[in-house]
């Protein structure tokens, strides 16, 4: 495939890191790498983002101390980003107001359409204003009227460092570098932007609970955006989606990285790396 019918994607991870791992940013890693691979996808950012206080998960430590944790994990990413919005709201979200938050920050910062699994690959997604009037988002006499990659990457790679930063109030923390590059100017006039859910294998075997998610928001989650799922201990991913109807709906918005099974990272949990971690 050519560099313009390829999808850029964002990677979003959604958790309680607690804490957050070595195996959390490998996770990303292999995803990416993996995307790569397929020559189909092109990986601009990462999201880490932890979840609320109020979660009710036994020994989850206060949201402060993970974000600041977190935000050491990635501090030597140029492309992980740490997001404290979903720490910051009034009570626990569910994942799927997360990932519309997301995409919906995208739209209003970057005035673009963004692409979801059900969007046809022709249809230009960045360069479309969101809005009424036809000014273009580039104003500038001596380049074209209609914007190209070069700056659209641009404006996202501003965008991404403005999602991962939402402006806290002054008495906490700003944990992201704004001035950090995010994806590869590319060179050509219309690209398709995605924002896909990363995770575990684990936290794919949840959906198969009954009761535990809403059909709704696994509708919109798998159907919607898509999934990006980076087995652990060697778990047997098809036999996960054929134990839900709406994994199997969806199947073919479900990314599954086939790499090296032996792979040290694949085995890491915060669940395991919490026995005994206090603050």
């Amino acid at each position: 495939m050519t560099e313009t019918t390829k999808t850029h994607v964002i990677l979003l991870a959604c958790g309680s890191f607690n804490p957050i791992t070595k195996g959390h940013i490998q996770m990303f890693e292999r995803a990416r790498d993996y995307l790569h691979k397929t020559g189909r996808f092109i990986v601009i950012g990462g999201i880490v983002s932890p979840v609320h206080d109020s979660y009710g998960k036994q020994g989850l430590v206060s949201s402060r101390h993970r974000l600041i944790m977190c935000q050491l994990a990635v501090q030597n990413s140029d492309w992980i980003r740490v997001d404290p919005w979903e720490c910051y709201q009034d009570t626990w979200q569910t994942t799927c107001s997360v990932l519309e938050h997301h995409r919906d920050l995208m739209k209003r910062v970057t005035g673009c359409i963004l692409s979801n699994v059900n969007t046809p690959s022709m249809t230009p997604v960045i360069g479309q204003p969101q809005h009424e009037n036809t000014q273009p988002i580039y104003q500038n006499s001596n380049v074209p009227t209609k914007p190209t990659a070069a700056k659209i990457l641009g404006k996202v790679g501003e965008s991404l460092s403005r999602i991962c930063c939402v402006r806290p109030p002054v008495e906490r923390f700003t944990f992201v570098d704004e001035n950090a590059n995010l994806g590869t100017v590319m060179r050509y006039e219309e690209i398709e932007l995605r924002i896909l859910l990363l995770c575990g294998s684990d936290l794919l075997e949840s959906f198969c609970i009954p009761g535990l998610w809403n059909e709704a928001d696994m509708e919109v989650i798998v159907g919607d955006f898509g999934i990006v799922v980076v087995p652990r201990d060697a778990a047997d991913t098809d036999r996960i989606m054929n134990h839900s109807s709406i994994l199997r709906k969806y199947k073919n918005n479900i990314m599954v990285v086939k790499d090296d099974i032996n792979h040290p990272m694949s085995v890491v949990s915060s669940t395991k790396s919490s026995q005994g971690f206090s603050v």
